[in-house]
């Protein structure tokens, strides 16, 4: 286990998010990345750049300003450049100090101490149940969060993270991200039966993992984000393997719901897929658009590769559809 020592709890949190108690974030992070091969073949997944940062940067830093300040990275065999990103890097940086790159030398150093960072290696592909279960004597007796590092979460100033530790510090049970998706895509995602509380939150009352359309119990699917009780570590031990052989967390988190309520939270704000190439170019293309010191000349660059090919073919040929898959 690697550790690096660095950052401090994000300023300015509401109440109930601090009231939340929790402080450690897991990035499962040991994937192959079969859907972005050959981009994958040598490098992690959770490395390849949207726009100019590596796609788990943008959920460390949704951790960050959720209030987290420890990340946990459960990696595997050549994954070291993800711990490295998150490292010091003296050679670089005192070579930005003699150009006089004072901007980039920042953000460098930002990226170093903008939290703790610890890794662990899952040495076996055995799921993401797995994965979670690999930090339990890291995690220990508190709450903590769990982010699937392909997903990028925009939610402004209100990322998706705090919007699920206010839910957690009012009831003390496991919340879960949850999104309304087509009728024809239940199939790819574990979806929810569940109960409305409020507007946009619910208590969970069955999980369904990749049902056919028929037997989906509605639209509500599991997303990349997850507040969890240290519970979860005692039904995942008693978990058998599930799909493809391997510990899947949502057969542990419905094997807790015979212990405790567990919620869905439906969030605000835009969801990215890019463990998929379509999802990861939309990903590019918005986040790229809405950089001030970027989006300007980059629109002018689409609409004339647009206006050179044809706006109609183009939109035929490769049109991105909405980010929820």
């Amino acid at each position: 286990m690697a550790m690096q020592n660095g950052g401090r709890p994000a300023a300015g949190l509401s109440g109930d998010v601090g009231r939340s108690g929790a402080r450690k974030a897991v990035f499962p992070a040991a994937g192959l990345g079969t859907r972005m091969l050959p981009a994958t073949k040598a490098q992690p997944k959770e490395m390849i750049n949207v726009v100019d940062k590596p796609v788990i940067q943008y959920g460390v830093e949704e951790a960050v300003a959720a209030g987290l300040t420890q990340m946990i990275l459960v990696t595997a065999a050549r994954k070291g450049s993800i711990e490295d990103h998150f490292d010091a890097s003296p050679e670089l940086e005192r070579l930005l100090e003699l150009k006089g790159d004072t901007q980039t030398l920042d953000q460098l150093r930002r990226i170093a101490g903008m939290a703790q960072i610890c890794s662990l290696r899952q040495q076996r592909p055995l799921g993401l149940g797995h994965a979670v279960l690999l930090t339990k004597a890291i995690v220990g007796d508190e709450p903590f969060a769990v982010f699937l590092p392909d997903d990028i979460f925009e939610g402004g100033d209100d990322p998706c993270m705090r919007q699920l530790l206010r839910v957690f510090a009012r009831f003390r049970s496991p919340v879960i991200a949850v999104e309304r998706v087509p009728h024809q895509d239940v199939s790819r995602y574990g979806v929810l039966a569940v109960k409305e509380v409020e507007p946009r939150l619910y208590q969970v009352l069955d999980m369904v993992e990749k049902p056919k359309l028929e037997a989906a119990p509605s639209d509500l699917a599991i997303m990349g984000r997850y507040v969890l009780t240290p519970e979860i570590f005692g039904t995942l031990e008693q978990t058998g393997t599930g799909a493809g052989g391997e510990i899947q967390l949502t057969d542990g988190l419905k094997a807790l719901l015979q212990q405790r309520p567990i919620y869905a939270y439906e969030y605000t704000g835009r969801r990215f897929d890019c463990g998929t190439k379509l999802g990861y170019l939309r990903a590019t293309v918005e986040l790229a658009l809405d950089r001030p010191d970027l989006g300007p000349d980059f629109r002018r660059i689409l609409e004339e590769v647009l206006g050179a090919g044809g706006s109609s073919e183009v939109a035929g040929g490769g049109a991105a559809p909405e980010a929820t898959g």
